[in-house]
């Protein structure tokens, strides 16, 4: 099909472009101290990265382009009517598919079984832009499937599937970066995208603020669902990001990172009563 080799070329440059830019960013600039190296950091996520991907093409053997490819002459779609104009169904679907990846990672922070699996992303020490590599292969099964039904329900166009996979990446990557915007442009963007800075606060130690700032490409939903917060309680230079008991090296490891979700649970009773009451 056109559309996959048009997604493929134009998500590996932004990919590639994007990681790049950010990473000289966070590197001439940090916002932060790391506490492990940036090699061994980048070295064990991209490997993590590597099997996820392998998982995602040996499970699905489709991208998100290829599947609203396919259902494009789907007349049951809910975007796919003669009488909506092609820009509507385009603009629609982009804001639609991103308030679908903030319902599902909303739902990783308050289902029981799916923060198991989530907490991979959160028990890193740091936070840079390998972060963003930082997922565990059952939780992308997870998320892939709510998000490949969407595009299924909705008959979105492949365009716009394409836009928001692009300015998901790209916005991936900056959210996670360890650096910050200057402050006269801070403010603007985050009123409509997200923001490293907002962002970290979503990777603080604090239960409270683990459960906020949800959003993957546009902040506002954000204010609109409840879950935003402008700034940390302890503020951003003094906020520690990750999980309690997992500020060390060892939560680096490939290994550890695997197996996490089936570890026994770090944090039972009481705190993890905290996590889903607060996360409502």
């Amino acid at each position: 099909m056109p559309w996959v080799r048009i997604e493929s070329g134009a998500y590996w440059c932004v990919f590639v472009a994007a990681f790049l830019g950010v990473a000289i960013w966070e590197s001439y600039r940090p916002r932060r101290s790391l506490c492990v190296s940036t090699e061994h950091r980048w070295r064990n996520h991209a490997l993590l990265l590597l099997v996820c991907t392998g998982v995602s093409m040996g499970v699905y053997r489709a991208s998100p382009v290829f599947i609203a490819a396919s259902v494009a002459g789907n007349r049951f779609g809910l975007l796919n009517k003669p009488w909506l104009p092609f820009a509507a169904r385009c603009i629609l679907a982009v804001f639609v598919l991103d308030l679908v990846k903030y319902s599902l990672h909303r739902a990783c922070h308050s289902v029981a079984l799916l923060w198991r699996v989530h907490q991979v992303h959160h028990s890193d020490p740091d936070f840079d832009v390998s972060t963003t590599f930082r997922v565990h292969p059952i939780e992308l099964i997870f998320t892939q499937s709510g998000y490949f039904g969407a595009i299924m329900i909705l008959a979105a166009p492949p365009v716009a599937v394409l836009i928001a996979e692009l300015a998901s990446t790209l916005l991936g990557f900056l959210g996670h970066a360890n650096a910050r915007l200057p402050e006269w442009l801070e403010g603007p963007v985050r009123t409509i995208f997200v923001t490293p800075d907002l962002h970290r606060i979503h990777h603080s130690e604090e239960i409270r603020e683990q459960n906020r700032n949800l959003a993957d490409i546009f902040s506002w939903w954000d204010r609109l669902f409840g879950t935003y917060v402008p700034s940390p309680a302890a503020g951003q230079a003094q906020m520690i990001t990750g999980l309690t008991g997992f500020q060390s090296s060892r939560s680096l490891d490939f290994a550890f990172m695997f197996l996490q979700p089936f570890l026994p649970e770090h944090r039972r009773g009481a705190a993890e009563d905290t996590r889903m009451a607060k996360g409502n």
